[in-house]
C-alpha cells in the first residue's frame, strides 16, 4: 500500500534491540548501569519485590527508572517449575491461575507504588516458564500477563517479527557466557530482517548466568556506535511502538486508503 510504514522502527532504523536484566542483581546496579550510561543506552530491569522489606528492595530502582530505564515485573516470589527443585513446594506445577493472578498483580502493584512515575511497564516470566499445573491440568498463564501488562518476555530461538510476534510472550535470547561477537551477531541478524532482538542478562561478572564486564562493554559500545540504524530501547518502548503500528495497519485495512 502506498505510503504504508513497513515496520514500526522510526528514523531510518533497520531493527530494534532490547537489553533486559533479570532478578535485580547488584552487578546490574554497579556494573551494567554505568556502562549503559557511558553509551547513552536505556534498558529493562525485571525485579522481584519480595519479602517484608519489599519497599526497601525497590528503593534503588527508583533512580534507575528516573534515568530512563524500565523497571519491570518479575512476579513477587519468582516461581519456577518443580523440575528445577528437590521438592514440590512453591512451584508452578502446584500453583493455580489464581495464584499467578496474585503474583503478577501484586508485583505490579508494589512496583507502581514505589515508582508511580512509570505509566506502564512489562512482565518477565521467571525461569522462562509460562504454565501452572501439570499433565491434563496444565494451563498457560500468558492470559494473566496480558490482563496486567502491555507485553511479557519469555524465551525463544528467533528475533521477534513486529507483525506476528505474541507481545505477551516475546522471544528472547539468553546470552550468559556469550562473547561480544556472538551478541553482536544476534543483533545484526535481527536488524537484517527488520526484527526485534531481545537479549536476556543476569549478572555482569556475577553468578553462574553471567557475561563478563568486557563482553558487555563491547556490546554496548557497538550499539552506541550504531545508534543511527539500530534502535536500542526498553521492552515497554518497543512494545508501545508495535502496538501503535499494528493499530494503524488495522485501521487502514478496515477503512481502505
Amino acid at each position: 500500500m502506498p505510503g504504508e510504514q513497513l515496520h514500526p522502527w522510526h528514523d531510518g532504523y533497520e531493527g530494534a534491540v532490547s537489553l533486559t536484566f533479570d532478578d535485580g542483581m547488584r552487578s546490574q546496579l554497579e556494573g551494567a548501569l554505568p556502562i549503559l550510561a557511558e553509551n547513552g543506552l536505556s534498558a529493562t530491569f525485571y525485579v522481584n519485590p519480595r519479602g517484608p522489606d519489599w519497599r526497601g528492595l525497590l528503593e534503588p530502582w527508583k533512580a534507575v527508572a528516573e534515568d530512563g530505564h524500565e523497571v519491570g515485573n518479575h512476579t513477587v516470589s519468582h516461581p519456577c517449575s518443580c523440575a528445577f527443585k528437590e521438592t514440590r513446594a512453591d512451584c508452578l506445577e502446584t500453583m493455580t491461575l489464581d495464584d499467578m493472578e496474585w503474583e503478577i498483580g501484586e508485583g505490579k502493584r508494589r512496583i507502581s507504588e514505589v515508582i508511580p512515575e512509570q505509566v506502564d511497564f512489562t512482565f518477565c516470566y521467571p525461569c522462562y516458564h509460562a504454565h501452572v499445573g501439570e499433565g491434563p491440568d496444565r494451563r498457560s498463564y500468558v492470559p494473566v500477563v496480558a490482563r496486567h501488562h502491555v507485553a511479557g518476555r519469555g524465551k525463544g530461538d528467533y528475533a521477534n517479527h513486529p507483525l506476528t510476534a505474541d507481545l505477551h510472550h516475546l522471544y528472547s535470547f539468553p546470552v550468559e557466557r556469550r562473547a561480544t561477537s556472538e551478541m553482536i551477531g544476534l543483533v545484526e541478524e535481527a536488524a537484517g530482517q527488520n526484527r526485534w532482538a531481545v537479549l536476556t542478562f543476569h549478572g555482569i561478572s556475577e553468578g553462574h548466568l553471567s557475561v563478563t564486564e568486557s563482553d558487555f562493554t563491547g556490546l554496548c559500545n557497538y550499539l552506541g556506535e550504531h545508534r543511527d540504524r539500530i534502535w536500542t530501547a526498553p521492552v515497554v518502548a518497543v512494545a508501545r511502538s508495535i502496538h501503535a503500528w499494528r493499530s494503524a495497519r488495522t485501521t487502514r485495512t478496515n477503512h481502505g486508503p
